[in-house]
């Protein structure tokens, strides 16, 4: 068990209170109305099974309900911090800048 930092109601909290809601950031295809079967079913169903650091999306279901965004160590349960969807994005951006550049 651990807690989670809502960074809308602004506490931490118990992880009972939180449903997990999957991978956070996947891009979406540019063109969607141009995008074959096999292209959408990637889309749709598959995700990153990744040990170590990985975005995620939980969703506050005891209070607010807002979805936002974890930066979460799948192997050790360490949480490096919650920021709504959009406050996030910037620093998952960068993450993947550095993962491509090394």
């Amino acid at each position: 068990m651990y807690l989670l930092h809502c960074p809308h109601c602004g506490e931490m909290r118990d992880e009972e209170e939180f449903s997990y809601a999957g991978e956070a950031y996947i891009p979406r295809p540019a063109q969607p109305e141009s995008v074959d079967d096999a292209t959408w079913g990637d889309y749709v169903f598959f995700r990153k099974n990744t040990k170590g650091w990985f975005w995620e999306q939980w969703q506050h279901t005891a209070a607010c309900r807002k979805v936002f965004a974890v930066k979460r160590n799948t192997a050790t349960y360490e949480v490096a911090g919650s920021w709504t969807l959009a406050e996030g994005k910037p620093l998952y951006l960068a993450d993947m800048a550095k993962e491509t550049s090394v």
